[in-house]
């Protein structure tokens, strides 16, 4: 028997295509829960690590010589809701003047304390400070009692800093968090020390 005008091409089963369309269309949904599911997952890891780290830039010359203009920084919201300011410790805050501007600088005085500087050398309660971080000693005086829920801050880089020799204690209020990390430049990435600053033997 002669085919040739024939195809030998079996028709479609047309029980089939319902089958093919619906796997087809299942899987357009699953591509769009996968993308719906990972940008929900990627809103909740930003909220959440916002709601527990800020990142900053050094803006300024301030904490020289600890840190440089330009640097980038991540502050811990979260150390002083488990612990207590310590002195030497570096923090991120509000600006007291000027609450749209973040600061940085080094806790001096803790709450009940009083700081007087004289001489080039913050004494503490009477006591000097052992300050081997600072860029120069000050070159001004003044004394400061610290009310409770305040604190004294002050840059490394004493007579180049807007801090609470200028303005007075801060209240613990305007606080954002501890400096705990440098990510930027890459020459600087690491941890953040706080040394805890040593009185000087009487």
């Amino acid at each position: 028997m002669d085919y040739l005008g024939e195809s030998l091409t079996p028709e479609p089963d047309n029980d089939t295509l319902p089958l093919i369309e619906e796997e087809s269309s299942s899987g357009v949904m699953r591509f769009i829960v996968d993308i719906i599911e990972t940008l929900l997952l990627s809103a909740i890891l930003f909220f959440a690590i916002n709601a527990v780290t800020a990142r900053v830039r050094v803006d300024g010359y301030s904490m020289v010589p600890t840190f440089n203009s330009g640097e980038f920084i991540i502050v811990s919201k979260l150390s002083y809701t488990v612990g207590e300011p310590s002195r030497g410790d570096i923090l991120v805050f509000h600006q007291p003047r000027d609450p749209s501007q973040d600061y940085i600088k080094r806790i001096i005085g803790l709450p009940g304390e009083t700081v007087r500087i004289m001489e080039g050398q913050v004494l503490i309660d009477g006591q000097a400070l052992d300050e081997p971080y600072i860029n120069d000693i000050p070159r001004y005086a003044g004394s400061w009692a610290v009310p409770e829920n305040a604190l004294f801050v002050l840059g490394d880089n004493r007579n180049n800093s807007s801090d609470s020799h200028s303005w007075g204690p801060l209240s613990i209020d305007n606080v954002i968090g501890k400096a705990i990390f440098i990510y930027w430049p890459f020459s600087e990435l690491g941890k953040i020390t706080h040394p805890e600053v040593a009185l000087a033997a009487p």
